[in-house]
């Protein structure tokens, strides 16, 4: 019995300290303040306690934009630079490289409708290059032999017949030497050969086989004493004064070629020289490697300067019309939008989203958003895109518009108070930080019973990622007009920092600057 009671006392106690030991786990993670409503996190005030409320948001990838307005002095200091929207004769331009090829069309192949043994050869070497009409080997064959003779025989006796009275006798020897002639022609023996047989009454053994073009000697099967068939390819013969160039362009660009579109082609062997063609043909067909579509040009060759197997740049101008068109630079790609700074005059921009077309050379073709006439921004856009980010994160008013800039500099209250901002540490680094503000009348006497925001912002960077972030901290009063509170910067970097400060529902002044935080990104 007492040991059936010790066993429950034991269990007893040692349920008691599991339940205490999971109320402890509960309580670290899930602090709750009074009234039961979760507590602050360590290092962070209650809110409505008159100390430290921090709040560290991520914006989303398109923050959005609003209308800025710089100072001359803020301008210069930044650089920025203008262009005009303007309607022009654009053209689209495709840059590649490629490789120098025999035009196919332009290949020349030569075999003998016979068989017979070479005896002779003139051309005994690979690219050397031939005329047209120049001797390159020559053929004995017993066939041509034997063809030639029934030429001559057919000859004798069309002439012994020609003035028979007998019907059909002069006619047939006639249709005979008809046909022997014609079988010579259908065998491809040169014309002169014909006329020399004819006139001398000879026939001549070897037989002279002529280059039916002029060009380079690709490849040779010609050898002295060898048997040919008729299949047999003796010589390539290919006529350099056109070519091809074979060059691979990305599918996204091939839609903008059509067969016709001019190309121009630079090679490093002859510099400040171009080779002016022409697109010949586009291939049906797309390298699932590379995503790329081969497209083949065409270009006259005058002195044979490009030669097969040469590397060539290429560039096709593609012709679009008369087109509005804007300077490259001046197009700001913010995430999946592409932003304009349209300038309103007296330092007012206005970002404006647009929509745009192909590019052409150094610009880009407007479809929506701009208008002819009109000045964007050429330079500077980052600058100015931050600028537009930050004002837009802190809820500013948009700038007045231009030609109300004077007006309401002069009906713009004056300031009530001076701002000292400090940080501890000083520079601020990523992490937490203890924020600082001094605050006195244009006595120099301390402002009390202010309330005072400091925002730290930092534009988003698309290209590297990276989303705009955005803490605001509310300071608590210490005493003395000294404000005092903590924030956590999320990283390391370039800041812009305001500062507002108000009383009673009026602001008495505001501030803004930039911090260089230490630590990485």
């Amino acid at each position: 019995m007492r040991n059936y009671r010790n066993a429950f006392v034991f269990a007893l106690i040692l349920n008691v300290l599991l339940a205490g030991g999971l109320a402890f786990v509960w309580s670290r993670f899930h602090p709750l303040g009074a009234g039961g409503a979760p507590a602050p996190p360590p290092g962070a005030a209650a809110p409505g306690a008159g100390g430290v409320a921090a709040e560290a948001t991520t914006a989303p990838s398109e923050t959005p934009l609003v209308p800025v307005q710089l100072t001359p002095e803020r301008l210069q200091s930044i650089g920025v630079r203008t262009g005009e929207v303007e309607f022009k004769q654009s053209f689209d331009e495709i840059r590649t490289v490629g490789n120098v090829t025999m035009d196919e069309r332009r290949l020349a192949y030569v075999q003998l409708r016979f068989a017979g043994w070479i005896r002779k050869v003139f051309v005994d070497a690979t690219y050397d290059y031939v005329r047209k009409g120049q001797k390159l080997f020559t053929v004995y064959s017993p066939e041509l032999v034997t063809t030639e003779q029934e030429y001559l025989l057919a000859k004798r006796n069309n002439n012994l017949l020609a003035a028979s009275s007998v019907p059909g006798v002069s006619s047939g020897a006639a249709s005979l030497l008809g046909a022997a002639e014609e079988r010579l022609k259908l065998w491809e023996v040169p014309e002169r050969e014909i006329r020399r047989l004819e006139t001398t009454g000879e026939i001549r053994y070897e037989l002279e086989i002529d280059s039916p073009v002029s060009g380079y000697i690709m490849a040779r099967n010609a050898v002295p004493n060898a048997y040919v068939q008729p299949e047999t390819q003796l010589y390539t013969v290919a006529d350099l004064s056109t070519v091809w160039v074979a060059a691979a362009v990305f599918q996204n660009e091939v839609g903008q070629l059509k067969v016709g579109d001019p190309a121009a082609v630079t090679v490093d062997a002859y510099p400040g020289r171009a080779f002016q063609g022409r697109v010949d043909f586009v291939y049906p067909e797309v390298d699932l490697a590379t995503r790329s579509v081969k497209v083949r040009f065409v270009f006259p060759n005058p002195g044979l300067k490009l030669t097969p197997g040469m590397f060539v740049n290429v560039d096709a101008k593609i012709p679009l019309g008369r087109q509005l068109a804007i300077p490259a630079s001046g197009v700001f790609r913010s995430g999946t939008r592409e932003i304009a700074f349209v300038n309103r005059g007296e330092g007012y921009y206005e970002p404006r989203e647009i929509e745009l077309g192909p590019r052409a050379g150094e610009d880009f073709v407007v479809l929506k958003g701009l208008k002819a006439g009109e000045r964007i921004v050429t330079s500077a856009n980052f600058l100015i895109d931050s600028e537009s980010q930050l004002q837009a994160a802190m809820g500013s008013f948009a700038p007045p518009p231009p030609g109300a800039g004077g007006a309401a500099a002069m009906n713009a209250p004056a300031a009530q108070a001076k701002i000292d901002f400090t940080t501890l540490p000083s520079p601020p680094r990523k992490g937490n930080n203890t924020l600082q503000v001094k605050l006195t009348d244009a006595s120099g006497a301390s402002v009390t019973g202010a309330k005072v925001t400091v925002t730290f912002f930092m534009p988003g960077m698309p290209a590297m990622g990276m989303a705009a972030m955005r803490i605001v901290v509310n300071l608590a009063e210490r005493g003395g007009g000294n404000y005092e509170g903590r924030g956590e910067l999320g990283s390391g970097g370039i800041w812009q920092v305001t500062i507002v400060t108000q009383k009673g529902g009026q602001t008495l002044a505001t501030r803004q600057l930039t911090v260089n935080a230490e630590g990485d990104m």
